[in-house]
Order: structure tokens, then sequence, then C-alpha cells
């Protein structure tokens, strides 16, 4: 069976640029910008407070598993957070990859690991934009597992150790993301697979890319009403159908252009144009240069 999860994080390309243990005390903030990579979080002790921009705060608890597909403003804070002006201050060195934040005497409050990643796909801002903003996973034992995984496997030096992590990250998102599709998902992909009938028409669009697909195509494949299905599906996975068939499209073609895996004529065919000279407009309107070229360069 088609399974779009596993088809987005497979064309990300994920891997590892460091992970660290922070401890911390008291009251202490920290404070991050937009960066536009990944990065995710496990709670292994203690208490802290997630804030993002459009969620409510989420209080996090030892075993809480946070990933953000792409880093943007967000802040996680002492329960009772400091005022303003003392977030972000430097915080101490304590042993190789490990850090604390706040009060420096005596035992941390609260111990969290977290994890910086890359997504090797150039078209990663396009496949990121199909998932959820932030994504918190409770309760899952084997996401701490996997973890701690690419946390041991991050810090040892032994043979084929960035193909072992690129698959061990794979996993840990998919766990990560397929533990996170209830109704309070922020919407994305991962929020349409929860729902039993948009999850058929994503499965059949991924299936067959190439097909002439509309809005009434897919809403029959839902099993409703094509006002029903559209506002559903916009509303669930943050963007109409076929705006989402766009970006699918795209992402594909970036990948079989990159890897040389036949003609621009070609390319075109299989994901469903019928002439190069659309597709060629289209992969340059929306990738911001034509197939040709990208081709070339990649």
């Amino acid at each position: 069976m088609i399974d779009p999860l596993a088809d987005v994080v497979g064309l990300l390309r994920p891997g590892v640029r460091y992970t660290k243990i922070v401890g911390a005390a008291g009251r202490w903030g920290v404070r991050r910008t937009e960066t536009g990579e990944p990065s995710y979080c496990v709670v292994l002790d203690g208490a802290c407070l997630l804030t993002a921009a459009d969620m409510d705060p989420i209080a996090l608890e030892p075993g809480d598993f946070v990933l953000i597909p792409a880093t943007y403003d967000f802040s996680m804070s002492s329960l009772r957070p400091p005022p303003a002006r003392d977030f972000d201050k430097p915080p101490a060195q304590v042993a190789p990859g490990e850090v604390r934040h706040g009060t420096r005497e005596g035992p941390p409050d609260v111990r969290f690991l977290i994890g910086h990643c890359e997504f090797a796909a150039p078209d990663a801002a396009l496949l990121v934009s199909l998932l959820p903003r932030v994504v918190h996973v409770r309760g899952e034992a084997r996401l701490a597992t996997l973890v701690q995984l690419v946390n041991d496997e991050a810090r040892a030096g032994r043979p084929a150790r960035d193909v072992v992590l690129a698959r061990l990250l794979e996993v840990l998102l998919i766990e990560a993301l397929r533990g996170a599709g209830g109704t309070d998902a922020s919407p994305g992909l991962v929020r349409g697979l929860a729902d039993p009938r948009l999850a058929h028409a994503l499965r059949a669009l991924h299936a067959a890319p190439e097909r002439a697909w509309t809005v009434a195509d897919l809403a029959r494949e839902a099993a409703l009403s094509r006002s029903t299905f559209f506002e559903r599906f916009s509303r669930t996975v943050g963007m109409a159908p076929m705006a989402y068939l766009l970006t699918w499209r795209m992402a594909l073609a970036q990948d079989l252009l990159r890897r040389g895996a036949g003609s621009i004529a070609e390319v075109a065919e299989r994901v469903g144009y019928s002439s190069a000279s659309t597709f060629t407009v289209a992969f340059a309107r929306h990738v911001g240069e034509p197939p040709g070229r990208y081709a070339r360069a990649a």
C-alpha cells in the first residue's frame, strides 16, 4: 500500500547535525528565531514550557517528544518563565555535549536531549510545507528509545555512521509523525492521514501523481461531496487539494531531475503534465528556475 508519510520523509533525506543534553534550574528561558532547519527534543526528567507562535503553551513532561520540522520563533523555559530580559543568557558548559541554563548550582530541575538536523533534499521547504509546524507526542516509549539510539550513534565514530543515522532518523521522524495525527495536531499531511476519508484521497493521489486529478475525482475517492471534500481537505491539511497536488508533483520532479531519471519530457509525463513546455512553465514558476537549469546544477 502507498504510504504518503514514508514518501515525504524518504525524499527529505534527513541527517543529524549535532545533539546535546540540556539541564536547567530556577527561572530560565531560551528563545529560538526562525532558521528553517528541523530540530527535536525529548524530556528526560522534570518539566518545562514550550511556547510557539499560533499555539497555546505546552507543559512538557518526562518522555514527551517534540519535533519542529522547520524551526521558527519559539521558546523553551521554566514552567514559570523569567522576565523577557533574562531570556537567552549564555548557558554553562558542564560536560562534553551537555550545557546548563538558569541556576548553575545544585541538581537540575529539568533535563532534555535536543537534536538539530538537516534535510539534504534541495526541495526540503516544499516537502516540509506538507508537515505540521509542531509535532508533540506524549507517552511513546519507542520514540525515547529511537532518540537514544540517534544520540549514541551521533557521538560514536563507528563505520557507516552517516548511513545508520540517516536510517534511524527516517524511522524516528515517521514514528513521531504517525503518533501525532490526532485532532489537536496542527494542519498538515499527518492530520490528513488521520482522517479516514481524506486518507483514501491522499493515498490515491500519491499512488498515481501522473493522473489528471480534479477536485471532483479526489472527492469521489474520499466518498464526499466536492464542496465538503474541498473544505475538509483545506482545513485539515492546511492547503487546497490542487495546491497539495502541485507541491507533491514539484517535489517528485525535483527528485527525478536531481537523479537524472529521465529527460524533461519523461519527467513531465511521470508527474502529470501533457507536454514538456507546460511542465517547464509550471516548474519555473514553482521552483524559481527552469527544469533544464535545475537538472544541470544538480
